[in-house]
């Protein structure tokens, strides 16, 4: 019997959806205890839309990335892309479905080949799916290398020849390779300088007004995160806290965790900055977490009764605007 896989009807400008998606680290054998580095997300992206998704270090972004890219296997949930399970697709239906998702990782230099040439680790995702001949490989290659900024008859040189920002430079070639329609930049840019990080951000914004494509952009700097996204995920330990149109959710933020991000954002004036906006958040128990409450109760400056008592849902705020806390709830009001 042939294998197949099964397809739902999602909205008509919705390309990725992320559905119940759970993973836990160091739990027993047959057991779902343990380390939840992602609990319960459910996320949608639209057609040609950039998704941020940002938090603090160690607060489930990459192991959300992972799952979403099928690198990872999640312990529940599912990811669909225009329709199609992901997730629990037969390997040979993943395989093509991986065609139309590609990633850049934060350490350009380390997630290339360093025995191969660039023209070589550019060319490599089309080999690995058997298309094209040689010829046709390498021709697509320089073509990519001329398309992001880099010299085409630099094709035979190796990826230490480079520097970081040229390295960042290949794996975005290489990402387009298989002509993709999703991107998911992992803290791409975060190990960059500042004048090499606006270079790159400017390539990836056009590179997607060309090509129509989605991102997922995923940073722990909400500075970066606000200036190119459409819309922003707010995420802590493993839940998404807030969602929403950017310019929403930086101006009028519902969740005391995304205030405290914005106030973390570093202001040009040094005049201006004081303690308070660097965005310090009372206590630093962040392990200290009653199964029942607010993950982020231990933290938050603004905790009242319910908060130990039980877990906030993600509600309506707003039109297209989510949040988890109780703040929010109309008998809080």
């Amino acid at each position: 019997m042939a294998e197949t896989s099964i397809a739902t009807t999602p909205p008509p400008d919705t390309l990725l959806e992320v559905v119940g998606l759970s993973k836990s680290f160091g739990g027993r054998r047959g057991r779902t205890s343990g380390i939840r580095a992602v609990a319960d997300v459910d996320l949608t992206l639209r057609r040609g839309e950039t998704l941020g998704l940002v938090g603090e270090s160690g607060c489930g972004k990459s192991t959300l990335s992972r799952l979403i890219l099928s690198l990872l296997e999640p312990d529940a949930g599912q990811v669909r892309i225009a329709g199609i399970d992901f997730t629990h697709a037969p390997e040979r239906h993943r395989r093509e479905l991986r065609r139309r998702i590609q990633v850049v990782f934060q350490d350009a230099l380390s997630s290339l080949n360093p025995r191969m040439t660039i023209g070589a680790n550019i060319a490599e995702p089309m080999r690995l799916q058997g298309l094209g001949s040689a010829a046709l490989r390498r021709t697509e290659a320089r073509r990519l290398l001329g398309l992001v900024g880099l010299r085409p008859e630099h094709e035979d040189r190796y990826p230490h020849e480079f520097s970081g920002g040229q390295c960042q430079r290949i794996a975005i070639a290489r990402a387009l390779m298989l002509q993709p329609e999703i991107i998911v930049f992992d803290e791409a840019v975060s190990a960059l300088d500042v004048s090499i990080r606006a270079q790159i951000l400017r390539l990836i914004l056009d590179l997607q007004r060309q090509f129509g494509l989605s991102y997922i952009f995923i940073s722990h700097d909400l500075g970066v995160i606000k200036r190119i996204c459409d819309r922003i995920a707010v995420m802590y330990l493993g839940q998404i806290v807030e969602i929403g149109p950017a310019e929403t959710v930086c101006r009028a933020p519902r969740h005391p965790y995304t205030a405290a991000l914005l106030r973390a954002i570093p202001i040009a004036d040094p005049r201006r900055m004081r303690v308070s906006d660097l965005g310090q958040i009372e206590g630093d128990a962040v392990g200290a977490v009653k199964p029942d409450a607010c993950p982020f109760a231990p933290r938050c400056p603004k905790q009242f009764d319910p908060c130990d008592k039980r877990r906030p849902a993600l509600i309506d705020v707003a039109p297209g605007h989510q949040a988890a806390c109780h703040l929010n709830e109309p008998e809080a009001c």
